[in-house]
């Protein structure tokens, strides 16, 4: 911030500060220990600016007022559990600040009215302030909570069987009295409960329910992870309609479905997958052509074939959107017997399939592509880790025992290096993870994290499902059709400013300006840090500049690939997008691209986006909040132990650190005890008043776990100081218990970020985190999941499973 900017900001806090006051030049330089001409002058420019822009209003005789606020908007309501809450109402605007006791009935998550009364500060970043007037829909129609039952003579007396609490701390305030009328849950169940009534003015913190499900006894094994299912809107077991179709489906292909497929089962296509997966939906052959280019076949299980549009497995993968991929179990987005049976590429059998062929030159272009419906038989199951060992280490054994396709795997290891070198060269943006994969025993309970590092087969299919799903999609858009893409779109100017900003304290130089930038600066950029210490803190920095990757039937690219097309095609057993995609390509073949047929898809594209955009994020939300459970688990028998960690984010209550293991928790500000420490929201930092200490993003720390909250999954550290710090905390105290009670001694203020939400996120980052996918190496473009730095390159994971 300039010295012209720091002085509007430093003028409208004073104005927003005190709205019904009238302020003068001479009163306003006096507030603020300015004097002289030049200020006098610079003053009368600022207020001149906002009164240009009707922030301030002239009241007569040279004084100036905030000009009254009175707008209303609609918006999100996002709760904190302490009270308060900020509303946001528009993608370019900073949330609206909800304070305790003006949130009227909103729950977490309800679009709301909101009235504005206070001014926001953008040269701050400082959202305005409001009061919620009233609930347009309600976000939370079901729950999961605790029961606890009536006596016969309370449920005689109201009607009610008992009352259930959420164990999520947004909603764990609210008791909802449950229903007579519903399922009737022994003491301790774990139930879903359908809302009947919301709270009121008389009743803020009272609801009232009817039990749907009861999902088990809170100490039953597993039923902590089922309850997070349900919790988040997502369901384990199939309506009998559904199972029903499925098992009407024959489990061979029938000679009548071959017809008008090409029959591509004499080529080698093998299936590469982890050595746990099931489901194979994705088959690879690859070949050096006469012209010295390279032949690459995608073939991807048909599963539209077996799904048809509005049956009801089509709606239920639908309403589901995808898998769920759990380290216990995995929520399947169709039944397992379509999943790991018909529409699984299983070796030696007929499979119908979509096959994307693509001709590559030696530059890793797409020079000709075939699109068409084929039928392929596997010549093998692979895995990563023996293809890895088949092109990495040259193991003997396995290159005898695969002879006949050995010569293959060569070549597409050479394949991939050119189509990662094209990539890199158009200014892809390459975020390299090491998985990490929680161990669960029979009851679901964690035993152990170990991290997996992804080798040239995981990179090398990714690399494969990239230009398939890019080939597609710029096939299907030049035929001027409707199609749905997968989109990552450019950042916005001020978020990258605010990162470029954040890189120049470490003398780092971006080129380029900040307005549409491209993705070649910011790949640029990592490439001037990479292998300094300042390599981690600048990757999480950029990463929480990104925008997160979504569905949309509007071509609007995909930035961290630096794609100009791009779509999901690779993954129809688990996606419905890519089942939908398969189904468009059907229907064109044998429609036409018709009016009536674009118009078809016109009008339900939209919805198709939102709600598979929707449904994923559910899935990560899942997925996320089972891994804080379980490794929560793991951490509860290591309390007192010391650790080494890093700081993965920095909050003005203190800063988040993860484990090597990629566990996290939060040491709090207040038990720092060698200094006072404030938080430095440009350098996001920590520093120390007396020694001018710091801890920043990426720092290397040692922490002793001190508690363990398994039902509120959180974790937090204390930070173990050095001898010398550790002095210097001991003669704090000292102090403090000395003239603590006299009030001479000025010890840590209380913080204003309220209890840490355990996400990493500071309030000015929520949902703005992004990063790969781990699902084996098929992750296909990432960017839509949450991210923290890991120490020792263990970087965050959220699929704990070798699946696609």
């Amino acid at each position: 911030m300039n010295e012209h900017d720091e002085l509007i900001a430093n003028v409208y806090d004073i104005f927003g500060s005190h709205p019904e006051t009238q302020y003068t030049v001479e009163t306003l330089a006096k507030i603020m220990h300015l004097g002289g001409a030049a200020t006098f002058k610079n003053i009368v420019k600022v207020l001149t600016e906002l009164e240009n822009d009707k922030r301030i209003t002239p009241q007569g005789n040279d004084r100036y007022q905030l000009t009254p606020i009175d707008e209303v908007v609609t918006g999100v309501f996002h709760g904190h559990e302490k009270g308060f809450g900020f509303v946001s109402y528009d993608d370019e605007q900073p949330d609206i600040f909800i304070p305790k006791g003006k949130t009227d009935t909103a729950i977490d998550g309800d679009t709301v009215v909101v009235t504005m009364v206070g001014p926001g500060n953008p040269w701050k970043k400082k959202g305005p302030e409001g009061y919620i007037s009233g609930v347009v829909e309600r976000k939370i129609t079901r729950l999961v909570g605790e029961f606890v039952q009536y006596s016969d003579a309370e449920a005689k007396k109201t009607g009610q069987v008992g009352y259930a609490s959420s164990h999520e701390k947004k909603l764990a305030q609210y008791v909802i009295f449950l229903s007579n009328e519903g399922i009737h849950p022994q003491m301790g169940d774990m139930v879903l409960v359908e809302i009947t009534k919301y709270p009121t003015a008389k009743t803020p913190t009272q609801m009232e329910g009817v039990v749907l499900k009861t999902i088990g006894n809170k100490n039953e094994p597993g039923v902590d992870i089922l309850s997070i299912v349900y919790d988040h809107g997502l369901h384990d077991e199939f309506p009998q309609e559904v199972l029903d179709q499925a098992n009407s489906i024959p489990d061979t292909v029938q000679p009548e479905e071959k017809i008008g497929r090409r029959d591509i089962t004499d080529q080698p296509m093998v299936t590469i997958d982890g050595d746990d997966s099931k489901d194979f939906d994705d088959a690879v052959a690859v070949w050096k052509m006469d012209n010295g280019h390279y032949h690459l076949g995608v073939s991807i299980a048909d599963v539209s074939h077996y799904v048809t549009e509005g049956s009801p497995l089509d709606k239920e993968a639908y309403d589901r959107g995808t898998s769920t991929y759990l380290a216990d179990r995995v929520i399947p987005m169709l039944p397992f017997r379509l999943s790991n049976g018909i529409c699984s590429l299983n070796p030696g059998v007929e499979r119908l399939t979509l096959t994307c062929d693509m001709e590559i030159d030696g530059e890793g272009h797409v020079v000709k592509y075939d699109i068409y419906p084929s039928v392929m038989k596997s010549a093998a199951r692979m895995t990563y880790n023996n293809v890895n060992k088949i092109i990495e280490d040259r193991d003997p054994a396995l290159r005898e025992q695969y002879a006949k396709l050995d010569d293959m795997f060569d070549t597409m290891g050479e394949l991939h290096k050119i189509l990662f070198a094209m990539r890199h060269r158009r200014g892809a943006i390459d975020f390299e993870d090491t998985e990490a994969k929680i161990i669960v025993d029979e009851n679901s309970k964690p035993v152990d994290i170990v991290l997996r590092e992804r080798g040239t087969a995981e990179r090398m299919i990714e690399s494969f499902m990239l230009a398939a799903n890019e080939t597609v999609a710029e096939a299907y858009y030049k035929k001027h059709v409707p199609f749905l893409y997968r989109v990552h779109e450019t950042p916005d100017e001020d978020r990258i400013q605010s990162f470029y900003e954040f890189v120049s304290a470490f003398g780092i130089h971006p080129k380029g300006g900040t307005e549409n930038v491209k993705p070649k600066a910011l790949q640029d950029l990592l490439a001037q840090v990479e292998g300094t210490p300042q390599e981690a803190v600048v990757n999480i920095m950029m990463l929480r500049s990104l925008k997160q990757a979504h569905y949309s039937d509007e071509l609007l690219g995909h930035f961290g690939l630096a794609a100009e097309y791009y779509t999901h095609f690779t993954s129809p057993i688990r996606r419905y997008p890519d089942l939908f995609v398969h189904r468009m390509i059907h229907e064109y073949a044998a429609n036409g691209t018709t009016q009536k047929e674009k118009d078809k898809f016109h009008e339900i594209l939209p919805d198709v986006a939102l709600q598979c955009s929707t449904q994923e994020r559910k899935a990560v939300d899942t997925e996320r909040d089972v891994d804080d459970l379980l490794k929560t688990e793991y951490m509860a028998d290591q309390v007192d132990q010391e650790f080494d960690a890093v700081v993965a984010s920095v909050t003005s209550f203190g800063m988040f650190i993860a484990l090597p293991n990629t566990v996290e928790g939060l040491v709090h500000i207040s038990t720092i005890g060698d200094d006072f420490y404030s938080f430095d929201e440009k350098q996001l930092a920590l520093i120390g008043r007396s020694t001018h200490k710091m801890y920043r993003i990426g720092q290397d720390v040692k922490v002793k776990l001190v508690t363990a909250n398994v039902t509120l999954r959180q974790l937090t550290f204390e930070l173990v100081l050095s001898p010398e710090d550790q002095q210097r905390a001991d003669q704090r105290q000292k102090r403090m218990a000395q003239y603590g009670n006299s009030g001479n001694y000025s010890g840590p203020r209380k913080t204003t970020g309220g209890k840490p939400n355990f996400r990493g996120n500071n309030n000015n980052n929520r949902g703005n985190r992004n990063t790969n996918n781990n699902n084996g190496g098929k992750s296909d473009d990432g960017f839509n999941r949450p991210r923290v730095v890991r120490s020792n390159n263990s970087n965050n994971h959220r699929r704990n499973q070798n699946h696609k």
